[in-house]
């Protein structure tokens, strides 16, 4: 007990489980000695445990170290043919550590009356401080263990060409770091399970699964976008505006950049298709549409405006001041400077009263961008407080920054507690910083919220400063902790 409570004790072995080489040998020493077992007592309940099935080759136990030793061959380099996909977005895994750590116990909850993966889940929320790992670090563990055979299931029993299923399983996931450390997880866990048990069906279907969610929540900007996938996009467009002549057609799909067909739906590039000839044929700068359903509880906001610096926090802060709630945003810009932003909120109110609303925040972005209105004035005296419901909750905030996602672009991925005017203080910050949002992807899951944001530098540039990037993200935990 003692030495399982010694900090440096476990900050070395974090650094066996977590070295570059070696480490399926050093964690077999270290089983066979009966010391890993000893130390790491969840792993040491694992220890000989048959499993009673025609599926599984190996026991709990070397199951889950060739699992660490096959995840530490990808990293490495070794898999690249095997494990194409895996192989080319691991460099890009921001929760190395806890990658490692759930590949280790994703099973260890086996044994008990109860679901294996809530099972181990709870064991990780316990074991993670021990280990030294933080409380994000912590949490991303708990949950990739407890959706360590959600991927696998997806894949091969539900219709990736549903939507639906995309839908569903883009719900569970939430961000773009989840999805490449399940990703990861699963075909290392898939790979240990023992001799022909992997094949190319099941590396085909999982990276379909990845190609398809990985737009819904990155936004559509990775290097996963390809030529075929925009052809289809674009084609789609042509169907749906059956009454547009090819030369409208071909200058609208001129001025959107790639991330915009991949991310969404062909009938919203159609609406938006229509709403910017309407606003040329006004002579309109800035032009707004409503759309408002009663089954789902949401009322669009679509907005078209010209691209200015700041312009997304001006857009949340007209929300905000409306007391209306984002639970969602689709923020794109266009090759010729201006902005197209859907914000889905939440609706409170009737049809009439819900459309209302709407038009009176365009209406204010309006004033804004003339200067008529002062963001400052608008939000004098406003309650911004978290709601009963929301405060019982407790997110452990992330921000992750990564260069390696987009060719041209920072990408920076923010979770947390959900609250009144949240997007209005990240947008905020991150205009602060003098940092140019070309895109984001805003998604609310229950408490939970979850913000990608492909930014530059005002000149255009990544964000490549390790000094700047720590002011960008403790910035953004600053934001996401409330005490701004």
């Amino acid at each position: 007990d003692k030495l399982r409570r010694d900090v440096e004790a476990n900050r070395i072995f974090l650094d066996i489980l977590t070295a570059r080489t070696g480490v399926e040998a050093a964690l077999r020493v270290m089983n066979e000695a009966g010391v890993l077992g000893r130390f790491i007592p969840e792993f040491g309940r694992t220890v000989a445990m048959m499993q009673f099935n025609m599926y599984h080759h190996y026991t709990v136990d070397e199951h889950l170290i060739r699992s660490v030793g096959i995840l530490s061959d990808i990293e490495s380099g070794k898999l690249v043919e095997d494990h194409p996909l895996a192989s080319q977005i691991i460099p890009d895994v921001q929760n190395r550590r806890a990658l490692y750590v759930a590949q280790l116990l994703h099973d260890a909850g086996k044994g008990f009356p109860e679901d294996h993966s809530i099972v181990g889940a709870r064991m990780a929320r316990e074991l993670g401080p021990r280990l030294g790992l933080g409380r994000s670090e912590t949490e991303t563990v708990a949950w990739l263990i407890e959706h360590h055979l959600d991927m696998s299931t997806f894949a091969q029993s539900r219709d990736i060409n549903d939507p639906k299923t995309i839908q569903d399983f883009a719900a569970i996931v939430q961000s773009p770091e989840r999805l490449r450390l399940l990703l990861i997880l699963t075909v290392a866990d898939i790979r240990a399970v023992g001799p022909g048990v992997w094949n190319g069906w099941k590396g085909q279907l999982l990276r379909s699964l990845y190609y398809e969610t990985e737009p819904v929540l990155a936004g559509g900007h990775s290097k996963i976008a390809n030529r075929a996938r925009l052809a289809v996009a674009e084609q789609g467009l042509r169907d749906a505006l059956s009454d547009w002549t090819e030369d409208e057609i071909d200058r609208f799909a001129a001025r959107l950049h790639p991330s915009y067909w991949l991310r969404t739906e062909t009938a919203k590039q159609a609406e938006h298709a229509r709403l910017i000839r309407r606003a040329e044929q006004d002579g309109k700068r800035v032009a707004f549409a409503v759309k408002t359903d009663a089954f789902t509880a949401v009322t669009e906001l679509t907005v078209l405006a010209p691209n200015v610096g700041g312009l997304l926090a001006l857009f949340a802060g007209a929300c905000a001041a409306a007391g209306a709630n984002i639970m969602g945003a689709h923020i794109s810009t266009t090759r010729d400077g201006l902005a197209l932003d859907t914000f889905l909120l939440q609706r409170e109110h009737g049809e009439d009263d819900e459309r209302r609303r709407a038009e009176r925040i365009g209406q204010t972005i309006e004033k804004l961008l003339s200067g008529k209105l002062k963001m400052d004035h608008l939000l004098r005296g406003r309650s911004l407080k978290l709601s009963k419901r929301i405060d019982a909750f407790t997110i452990v905030p992330e921000v992750n920054i990564s260069n390696k996602i987009s060719e041209t672009l920072t990408v920076l991925e923010v979770a947390g507690l959900d609250r009144p005017g949240l997007l209005y203080a990240l947008t905020s910050a991150l205009a602060d910083l003098e940092l140019d949002i070309n895109s984001a992807h805003i998604a609310t899951y229950g408490e939970r919220v979850v913000d990608v944001f492909y930014v530059t530098d005002v000149d255009g540039k990544k964000i490549t400063d390790e000094g700047w990037s720590r002011e960008i993200r403790d910035r953004l935990m600053t934001v996401l902790a409330g005490e701004v």
